[in-house]
């Protein structure tokens, strides 16, 4: 008699099919609504038919003397505003005569300076404010996001990748990690922002939770500023403790407006 080796253990289909619904639920059904609205608002699909012009947001630089640094984030066209926006920074030194913005864009060479209106519309979307800081504690983190710009990895011809990235959310994500002062995140549909070069273990973009990354293509967060988080393919399920919202792809945050808190004191040095 021989005696047959025991058998690998699966998941029976009974157990599998609730695993596969929550995900379709959270992941796949939020995304098919966001697509569903944004047909129905219709807009330009062409990047040459959009308005870019400014907001009207911000004042003139020369009417502002102190230090300010503002990030800012507009849904984007096409089939990617389904699901993603683009971010970008702005910052102005105090008694400045004019606002500097960064951006990222997916041709020639990546980085760029004041491409647009430093307030411009997005596509023809309005901007979101997600972070506003001035006066001394902007004029501190200032020098850190112009070395930030000035040495990020993927600065040259090639380098961006729509998705996971590294694209204009991953550029503005690396900006925040340089001054985590800020106090902020960008929001859950900046797709991009979690991409890593590589497999990553640690503490999030603020320092104020943890993270664990796989390229951008996975990962989780939990952390004061972040919430809780699970990114999967770009896509961003999770809960904000702190401004209660949740979080559903293409959609982003659903509740209370992000926070723009005053920023925490750099660090001294030595």
């Amino acid at each position: 008699m021989t005696l047959s080796p025991p058998a690998s253990p699966t998941i029976a289909p009974r157990r599998r099919k609730p695993f596969v619904l929550l995900l379709l639920a959270l992941f796949l059904l939020p995304v098919a609504a966001r697509a569903a609205l944004f047909a129905a608002e219709g807009g330009p699909t062409r990047w040459s038919d959009a308005d870019w012009s400014s907001s009207g947001t911000l004042p003139a630089a020369t009417a502002e003397p102190d230090a300010r640094i503002i990030v800012f984030s507009g849904r984007t066209g096409g089939w990617k505003g389904v699901v993603a926006v683009h971010s970008w920074a702005v910052v102005k030194r105090a008694n400045a005569k004019a606002w500097t913005r960064y951006d990222v864009v997916g041709w020639g060479t990546p980085v760029r300076v004041n491409g647009w209106a430093p307030d411009g519309r997005w596509f023809g979307h309005a901007p979101t404010v997600i972070a506003d800081l001035r006066g001394d504690a902007a004029a501190a983190l200032i020098p850190r996001i112009e070395a930030a710009v000035a040495s990020y990895q993927f600065r040259h011809a090639g380098d961006y990748k729509i998705w996971p990235g590294p694209n204009s959310n991953s550029f503005i994500a690396a900006l925040l990690r340089a001054a985590p002062e800020l106090g902020t995140a960008l929001p859950p549909n900046a797709i991009g922002r979690d991409f890593r070069d590589g497999f990553y273990a640690g503490l999030t973009d603020s320092r104020t939770g943890v993270e664990i990354n796989l390229a951008g293509y996975a990962g989780a967060k939990l952390g004061w500023i972040e919430g809780i988080e699970i990114n999967l393919l770009g896509l961003v399920v999770g809960l904000d403790l702190r401004r209660p919202a949740i979080k559903l792809p293409g959609f982003g945050r659903i509740g209370m407006d992000m926070m723009i808190p005053a920023a925490r004191p750099p660090a001294a040095t030595a």
